[in-house]
């Protein structure tokens, strides 16, 4: 299958390369030459521009940042919508409110294309591994166009049913909790420390006790290894939790956790630590109290 892969990030590479692995012929897109000469190295096309992807793409992947991005890249100056097959398949997979996705599948049903809201979760391990989690919703025959894409990159996916935005909505319901998760580590984490605990001692107790998340044993061990290199970056949380933030005022909904832990991530950020990896939100703290973290 002729697939188009836009943003070859930790999410898009992943992506792209498992598709590589499964036989797909691919193109990777990013306006980044190190991205670019890495998708290359491993035996994939590459362009610059999304309009500088090849004629006749079957399946195009977009993922990038957000709802603006994605609209750039397919319909933008010098977006790819031109570059695609008729009746091709758009696997929408940017984090975005419904409202947004549904716009864009709006747009993609006037020029004949179909499209799968289908944002993903995993890490760039998972990724990598071809086994992303996708959330997805559209129409039958949108799943079925983009059924050998999915089958590359996905370990689960979730068929959230027909309509464009049911996706979307799972995907920030699922980042409240995500950056909540984060946040409320980081926070018990600095607390252990501050008040004497051993770090390495405290981490082994939560994660074979009741208390554990996956957040706490995947961030809180990067944290102990003093890792900051972004994985998933403070600044992600910043506007995935102003997205939980935007959906829950449009039905009247209150949202205190996580509009706090939006805040805390928003501090992080004001700290010049943005792109940082998130689990370093726990530098407010350190901020705050004066805390040594390990391996600083």
């Amino acid at each position: 299958m002729k697939v188009g892969v836009i943003g070859l990030g930790s999410m898009g590479m992943g992506a792209a390369l498992s598709l590589l692995h499964a036989g797909h012929d691919v193109t990777g897109c990013d306006m980044r030459e190190a991205a670019r000469a890495e998708f290359a190295a491993a035996g994939g096309g590459v362009a610059d521009r999304a309009d500088a992807l090849p004629q006749g793409i079957e399946a195009l992947v977009v993922l990038v940042v957000n709802a603006a991005q994605t609209e750039a890249a397919l319909f933008g100056p010098g977006g790819a919508v031109d570059r695609l097959a008729p009746g091709a398949v758009i696997v929408s997979s940017a984090t975005m409110g419904p409202d947004a996705a549904r716009a864009l599948a709006e747009r993609a049903r006037e020029r004949q294309l179909l499209f799968l809201d289908a944002p993903v979760s995993g890490g760039a391990v998972k990724a990598r591994a071809g086994e992303m989690t996708v959330m997805a919703s559209g129409s039958a025959a949108a799943f079925n166009a983009a059924a050998p894409v999915l089958d590359a990159v996905a370990a689960k996916v979730w068929n959230l049913g027909e309509e464009p935005g049911i996706g979307a909505t799972v995907k920030v319901v699922h980042q409240l909790l995500a950056g909540v998760h984060i946040a409320v580590a980081a926070e018990a984490m600095a607390l252990g420390i501050r008040a004497g605990a051993d770090p390495r001692q405290l981490y082994d107790v939560v994660t074979s006790a009741a208390g554990n998340s996956w957040m706490f044993e995947n961030r809180m061990a990067r944290v102990l290894d003093g890792d900051d290199a972004p994985r998933s970056a403070v600044d992600i949380f910043v506007k995935d939790l102003g997205l939980v933030a935007d959906m829950a005022r449009g039905l009247d909904f209150p949202v205190p956790i996580a509009a706090t832990a939006q805040q805390l991530f928003t501090a992080a950020r004001a700290m010049g630590q943005g792109g940082k990896d998130d689990g370093f939100v726990i530098r407010v703290w350190q901020a705050m109290t004066g805390i040594k973290l390990p391996g600083e």
